[in-house]
């Protein structure tokens, strides 16, 4: 049987590579990158991953649930910072169960690494860089440790290499594929919470956010006890990362922002200085496959901003797809099937991705926001099946594709606003005021899930 090489061995490559193994398939792994398993990892370059439904679907399916349990803290809902240092906590759905989970993307890599190799039909290959194509047009690589280029080592070609695809922008130059790239007027900058004598400072099992209108920050929990927080911030203008140019001015904007997580970040200025600065896009491109010799998958594919937790779910829920896909594949079409299966699907969260950062650095504040989110849990208790939360089909619901949260979450915003309307004096109606009687009537006219 010949080989299929995959290029990028992040957590993506590496999943699908496994899912391959389980059946049979040989499968060569390319990693532009040292192997984690003996490389630091660098500081403050990957936000802090957060696995929901689509992702641990896939893992089970690859036997890594058992493996990554350690590695995985609870989230069950968003705990709000406010200027005056008060808090609010908002649950994610009904009961614990609907919980997402943060996870050291270090960590995770490394696990599937050793899942791997672990698998005498894996071939890992790391320090290897993808140069483009050849006058063949196949995959060229050069061996970084010792220059050597080769090229023909796989009968078919994998992306899984990132936002950046090295493969996707051979196919670009090659006119095999149309890319657009939208990157965000907003950047971002990793920063570490340490843990105060092996305690938590902040309520671990919560995604924590500071919402500030058109910037914020968050923290997600990790296994140690620490937390990651990220920055987003626009990248110029009067609040912005090129006015924080030195450390006084740092100090001065996060005292001012954020004044209950200065404590908590002792070496905040030098921290601020020593990582770098991330930009943020959203990808589409066009087709994703070159016939059934190329494909690309995950963020080579189809990037997307990391406002719904659901880079890395995505990429996952790919590499189920596919592995499904490819095991029923009496016409050998599959990267064909796969294209057009999911291309709606990856459009629908790059643009929930988008809405949702609007969600969570402003609308998280607004009265009306928080009335429609406990309207939203209640339409469900009262009609299970029929009435889902848009953030919980996505997050919770791995059986509802994405475009199906889109299109649906669309008519039942519509019913949330008619039913939080403001009454004749101005003020919002509380739950006691609900119209149940026009929202039973308006779910029922809706199309089954």
């Amino acid at each position: 049987m010949s080989a299929t090489g995959i290029l990028g061995g992040g957590p993506a490559g590496l999943l699908l590579a496994l899912l391959l193994a389980q059946r049979g398939e040989r499968v060569r792994i390319y990693e532009r990158r040292a192997d984690p398993r003996a490389a630091a990892a660098a500081a403050g370059r990957s936000i802090n991953l957060a696995l929901a439904a689509r992702g641990l679907q896939a893992l089970e399916a690859a036997g890594m649930q058992a493996r990554l349990r350690d590695l995985l803290v609870p989230m069950r809902g968003r705990m709000l910072h406010n200027l005056d240092g008060s808090q609010q906590f908002a649950a994610y759905g009904q009961d614990e169960r609907e919980a997402i989970y943060s996870i050291s993307r270090t960590d995770l890599t490394r696990r599937l690494v050793e899942a791997a190799a672990d698998q005498p039909g894996i071939q890992l290959h790391f320090n290897q860089r993808n140069l483009g194509l050849d006058a063949s047009g196949e995959p060229l690589l050069r061996d970084e440790l010792t220059g050597r280029e080769y090229a023909g080592v796989a009968a078919r070609w994998i992306g899984a290499d990132g936002a950046g695809s090295a493969l996707r922008n051979a196919l670009r130059e090659a006119g095999q594929l149309t890319c657009q790239e939208d990157f965000l007027d907003h950047d971002y900058k990793e920063l570490s919470i340490p843990a105060r004598g092996g305690a938590a400072v902040m309520e671990q099992q919560a995604l924590h956010i500071w919402p500030r209108g058109h910037f914020m920050l968050i923290a997600l929990p990790n296994a140690d006890a620490s937390f990651t927080a990220t920055l987003f911030l626009p990248r110029s203008g009067a609040q912005s990362f090129e006015q924080l140019y030195d450390d006084q001015a740092v100090q001065a904007f996060f005292s001012q922002q954020f004044p209950d997580v200065v404590p908590l970040m002792p070496q905040l200025p030098a921290q601020f200085a020593a990582h770098p600065q991330g930009r943020l896009a959203t990808v589409y491109a066009s087709p994703w496959n070159l016939e059934e010799r190329m494909l690309l998958i995950g963020d080579a594919a189809h990037a997307i901003v990391p406002f719904h937790g659901q880079g890395m779910n995505c990429a996952f829920e790919d590499c189920r797809v596919l592995a499904g896909l490819l095991a029923r594949d009496p016409r050998g079409d599959a990267f064909e099937r796969f294209n057009a299966q999911r291309k709606s699907d990856a459009d629908a969260i790059a643009r929930m991705a988008l809405e949702n950062y609007g969600e969570m650095r402003d609308s998280v504040r607004d009265p009306r926001f928080q009335l429609q989110k406990q309207i939203s849990l209640e339409l469900e208790r009262r009609f299970p099946g029929r009435f889902i939360p848009r953030y919980s089909m996505v997050m919770f619901h791995a059986e509802i594709r994405y475009s199906v949260a889109l299109s649906r979450g669309l008519l039942q915003q519509q019913l949330l606003d008619e039913l939080t309307l403001p009454l004749p004096d101005g003020r919002l109606p509380d739950l006691a005021q609900i119209r149940w009687d026009v929202a039973a009537e308006r779910i029922a006219a809706l199309p089954p899930l």
